[in-house]
């Protein structure tokens, strides 16, 4: 026997609509100024042996759409029926005539209008989204309460922001660099739209918001110790920003990053000599400092594979880098320090031989379980011995 979920009800026409209004193609059509058709859609009917086996069922499903038919249904009917039950006309087509029709059944009359004003704010304060709305009509309608904010933030970075502004300046009352960060998502589909490619940096993510739209970024910051005690200079660390280091280098024909607080601070003097704090993965950084292809440069790292990924990635600026206590005595020398790497790098093309051979050692757990000895633990002797040999 056909079941009566076999029979639609009103509540399922209303959900067939409401997922082309969730997918956005009504507002679509709206935005794009499409003309109105009315919307029909198919009943699936009873059949000729439902009226005679399930007469009353059938009477109540047809009362229960004629009950639908309040004014923002038109019912279209087909004859049913045979010999025993006689024709029967049931409904087989909803029709919707109009658009206030269909927002009264969805319930989004409310939602439309807002839609609509926003939409004619768009046009004509910033045309070039108009396409934006009408591909994402319901990404608008989610920050109905703010766009016309957002459309604001985004026409000011487009007539004023230039390459040595930074968020916090702004100038759109309510909007603040906190305002930016969380809404930076939305701000960066308008302005993917709105900028010309040549004011958008599409390496870089949103969430890298200032540097996308080729906007001052928070400087990057190098930490400095001079060992040298005969620098001529009253002191003896700095912090400097990396774009001021690249043009005003330091005297010190040597130069040795290392990568531990700890240890940097505790670096005894040496002659001809710089320290650079490199803080973890930075190397970014020291590429922003040409000079360092001038220089003797050393790096000294943690003494396992991450610190060999450092030196590598150094080593691709700087070919001429010389590793400093990363070698294999040094590893030996030190094991009652060793500690386990959870998470080994990949092969590294710039280390040299000894490096290489050490670093497989280190991957491949044949010196221990995961070895990794880190740079504070070399004791303090053979970091002298060691910076000995800097002397110019």
């Amino acid at each position: 026997m056909t079941s009566t979920k076999a029979w639609p009800a009103p509540a399922d026409l209303v959900s067939q609509l409401r997922r082309r209004w969730d997918r956005g193609d009504f507002l679509t059509d709206l935005a794009t100024d499409t003309p109105w058709t009315p919307v029909g859609l198919p009943i699936r009917t009873p059949t000729a042996a439902d009226i005679t086996n399930r007469f009353a069922e059938v009477q109540q499903w047809v009362t229960a759409w004629r009950a639908a038919e309040n004014g923002n249904l038109r019912l279209e009917f087909k004859p049913v029926g045979g010999r025993i039950t006689g024709t029967n006309r049931l409904p087989c087509r909803a029709w919707i005539d109009t658009p206030q029709q269909l927002w009264n059944l969805l319930g989004v009359t409310g939602k439309v209008r807002r839609f609509t004003d926003l939409l004619t704010h768009t046009r004509s304060t910033a045309p070039l989204l108009a396409d934006m709305i009408a591909a994402q009509p319901h990404k608008v309608l989610v920050h109905e309460a703010d766009w016309i904010q957002l459309l604001r933030t985004a026409l000011w970075i487009e007539a004023n922001a230039t390459p040595q502004t930074y968020l916090r300046q702004i100038d759109v009352p309510g909007v603040d660099t906190k305002y930016i960060e969380q809404r930076r998502t939305i701000l960066a589909d308008i302005l993917d739209r709105l900028l010309p490619d040549q004011r958008i940096d599409r390496t870089q993510p949103p969430a890298n918001f200032a540097a996308r739209y080729r906007m001052r970024t928070k400087p990057a910051y190098i930490r400095l110790r001079l060992l040298d005690p005969a620098a001529g200079t009253p002191f003896t660390e700095m912090t400097v920003r990396a774009e001021e280091l690249a043009l005003h280098p330091p005297q010190a024909p040597t130069i040795l990053v290392v990568e531990n607080e700890t240890t940097f601070l505790a670096l005894p003097p040496v002659p001809g000599t710089t320290a650079i704090l490199g803080g973890g993965y930075a190397v970014p950084i020291l590429q922003q400092l040409p000079w360092l292809a001038q220089r003797r440069l050393y790096y000294w790292g943690d003494l396992d594979t991450h610190g060999f990924a450092i030196l590598h990635r150094l080593r691709r600026s700087f070919p001429h880098t010389t590793s400093l206590l990363m070698d294999r005595a040094t590893l030996l020398n030190h094991r009652d320090h060793w500690v386990r790497e959870p998470n080994p790098t990949e092969a590294l093309p710039t280390l040299d031989d000894d490096e290489a051979a050490l670093y497989h050692d280190l991957v491949h757990h044949r010196i221990g379980d995961a070895v990794r000895l880190e740079q504070e633990f070399i004791r303090y002797s053979t970091v002298n011995a060691a910076l000995n040999d800097f002397a110019p």
